[in-house]
Order: structure tokens, then sequence, then C-alpha cells
């Protein structure tokens, strides 16, 4: 096999071995550092999307390079079969930072983790003598839960699940901040949990609206359900809170987490309350690489990084910072019909006249040097890392600005 590296060495490379799931830009991002990222030419450019919201604390944050590679001159796995010490520190440290947790599974990713909640609501009902078609879980039509075949399902977006039915039973859609159609999905009677973003990410960057997940803790109480909270995308301090429930002043009974929770290290978390944290016993769930010391190692030092009054602190004073930038790009362009989110955690809703066109923003910001996301074709995400500097954020909408020169112009 051909060894060259040029970018267009590699570009084969991916289009001839790699399975055409994805449609990359064709560039190859080589380093990065901070909130900047490099490519193979050595172009730089200002990133606004953090590899999915995954690298909170920037590109190559010292403290998790040292964290990683101290634990990799050490052990680097060893399975659950045997406890290692990096794990063992992490769920204590997870479940005291959380609050209303007992328990945390350790699993490899958002998917995992939201598979791990979905068999803990099941193996609960189960064990409170529910029959199988008495254990429906509610989600949300514009939710994102993970591609696996069950977290897909949960996933209420038919693009996502077109081409793999059938699909696993037991699951219940109802529009999102909707909360006298969620009073009606309880009617039957069979609702064993209601599984809900704080925020909904890839559907549209959505905010849950005030009192609507107190209104579904109410549900669940009322009805004997648990609510599960899916904060793989919004937590981790990405909305302003470690936890972005803490916002709407809920306590639920499972929350998952991942993405910024190993900083780009991959790693998942289920953490069980009271009510499920001793329902799964030996056997009843498990991982080969959940709980590995490097990945857990690393996510030690990301949590206490992301748990900090300092990052708290950034996001608050970047996102106000992002917002009025916004606000200024948007005056005299008429491209956004609204801006909404919490922390950096920020979606740009394209005018009614440019909808549909969002990826085309996102190629025109490459070409100016700007790594941004989309939320559906509608939407603009903005996700950057939460230790983003004024400067960094000062250029990256300098970038924006040349892109969006571009698109109205186009």
């Amino acid at each position: 096999m051909d060894e060259g590296k040029t970018t267009s060495d590699l570009l084969a490379l991916g289009s001839r071995y790699w399975l055409p799931v994805y449609r990359p830009r064709a560039i190859v991002l080589d380093r990065g550092e901070g909130a900047r990222v490099w490519d193979l030419d050595g172009r730089d450019y200002v990133d606004f999307g953090a590899g999915i919201a995954v690298n909170a604390l920037g590109h190559a944050d010292a403290d998790l390079l040292a964290a990683l590679t101290a634990q990799a001159g050490k052990l680097w796995h060893a399975s659950n079969v045997f406890y290692t010490e990096p794990p063992l520190r992490l769920a204590a440290e997870l479940v005291e930072a959380a609050g209303f947790a007992e328990r945390a599974f350790l699993c490899n990713s958002g998917a995992e983790a939201n598979e791990a909640a979905i068999k803990l609501v099941r193996k609960w009902a189960a064990a409170n003598g529910r029959a199988p078609e008495r254990r429906v879980i509610v989600t949300f039509r514009g939710s994102f839960h993970g591609r696996t075949l069950a977290t897909v399902t949960a996933t209420a977006q038919p693009k996502y699940q077109e081409g793999y039915e059938p699909l696993p039973a037991g699951f219940r859609y109802v529009d999102f901040n909707d909360a006298d159609a969620l009073a009606q999905a309880f009617a039957p009677g069979d609702v064993a949990a209601v599984l809900v973003e704080p925020v909904q990410g890839e559907g549209g960057v959505t905010p849950a609206a005030p009192g609507f997940l107190a209104r579904a803790r109410e549900l669940c109480d009322a009805h004997g359900a648990l609510l599960a909270l899916d904060e793989i995308q919004c937590g981790m301090g990405r909305t302003g809170t470690l936890f972005a429930h803490a916002q709407d002043g809920v306590v639920p009974d499972i929350v998952t987490l991942a993405k910024a929770l190993g900083c780009g290290f991959p790693i998942g978390a289920m953490l069980a309350g009271p009510k499920v944290a001793e329902v799964m016993q030996f056997g009843a769930h498990g991982t080969t690489f959940g709980g590995n010391p490097m990945a857990a190692a690393v996510a030690r030092v990301a949590l206490r990084k992301l748990a900090s009054p300092a990052v708290a602190a950034n996001v608050a004073r970047q996102a106000q910072a992002l917002r009025d930038g916004l606000a200024a790009l948007e005056r005299g362009r008429g491209l956004f019909a609204q801006v909404r989110g919490r922390g950096l955690m920020i979606g740009a809703v394209l005018a009614d006249e440019h909808k549909g066109r969002a990826g085309d923003i996102l190629d025109r910001a490459a070409a100016h040097g700007l790594l941004l996301l989309q939320a559906g074709p509608d939407v603009l995400r903005f996700v950057p890392p939460l230790t983003i500097t004024d400067a960094e954020l000062a250029d990256g909408l300098r970038r924006l600005a040349a892109a969006l020169d571009d698109f109205a112009g186009a």
C-alpha cells in the first residue's frame, strides 16, 4: 500500500477504504492547540465545533496529556475482571459531583451509555413486576440518542432509522416541549421511563422550555416511571453548569454522559440514582473496554477542570460574546431567524429563504479557516472549546463574517 502522506494521498485512502458513511470536507487535520487546529498543509483553522462538543478543554491540554502519558507508562488495559485504580476513582468522583447518583457504569461512548440506560430501565421495570408491554420508554421528536439499534430507535428522527427495520419495540414519541402531549403519552399506563435531552443537540440546539423537565419529573413520579436525562452533548459544563439539568431544578434517576467527559479520549458513563442503583447485579451488563484505565485517568482530570469555577466563568463570558458577535453579523445580512441554546451550545437558525443550506455555509466557513457544525439542514451549531480565549473567539467571528459574505453573494 502506498505510504504517501500528502493530503491527496490520504484523501484517496479514505475514498478507497473507509465505509462511505461519512462525507468529510477535503482537508486532513494534523495537530491542534487550544481552539485552533492545523491541517497537513499547514493551514490554520479556528475550531468552533470541538469534535462535536468533545474537545471541551481545547486541543493539546497539558494536564490531559500528562494524565494520559503517565497512565500509558503504567497499565493500558485489564478488563473489568480485575480492579484498577483510575476507574474506581472516576466512578466515585462522578457520583459525588452529580449529587443524585449512587453508582456509575463506565463504557466507551454515548450510544453505549444510552444502551445501558435503556437496559437499566427495562431491568427495573421487570424487577417491579411489569410485563414486557408495560416497559415503554417515551422519547422526543428531534432527539438524538445514538446509532445502535436500540438508541437509533429511541432517536425519534426517521432519517436515522430508515432501512434498519424492524426496530425494537417499546418506544413512544412525543413532540419536544409539549407538556400536554407528554401527559397524554402516559395515558395507557405502560410508561416505564422518559428519556430526554435537556438541550437537544442534533435536533437543532433546542433547550427544554422553562418548566418542561420539571413537568416530566412530576409525571414520572405520578405514574411510577423513571426520568433519564441524556447529557451526552449538553453536559460536562457545556451549558454553563457541570450538569445541564441543574438549570432546570430537577433530580433525575439516570444521567448519561460521554463526549466532553474524556475531552477527546473515548469514554462514556451512566449514573444511577437510588431507585435503580441496585437493579443490575452480577452478569446483568458489561463491557470489555469500559472503564479502561487510560480513559478513566484522562476523564478524572477532565472532570476536575470542567467542574472548576474558572471554566464556568469562561463559558458565561464567551457565550455572551458569541451571541453578541452573531447579533452583529446578523445586522444587514438577514441570515438568521433565531439564535438559541444555553452556554456554549448555541444554534443559529437560518431564515426561511436560506433553509436547507447550512451545509453550504459550513463549506464556506472551512474555506475561510473556520470549523463549524450544523444541527440539521437549517441550523448552524456553535460548540467551541469551553476554554476558548477572547482572541480565538474574535478571530473565529471574523472568519465567519467572511464566510457569510461569500454565502450571501453566491
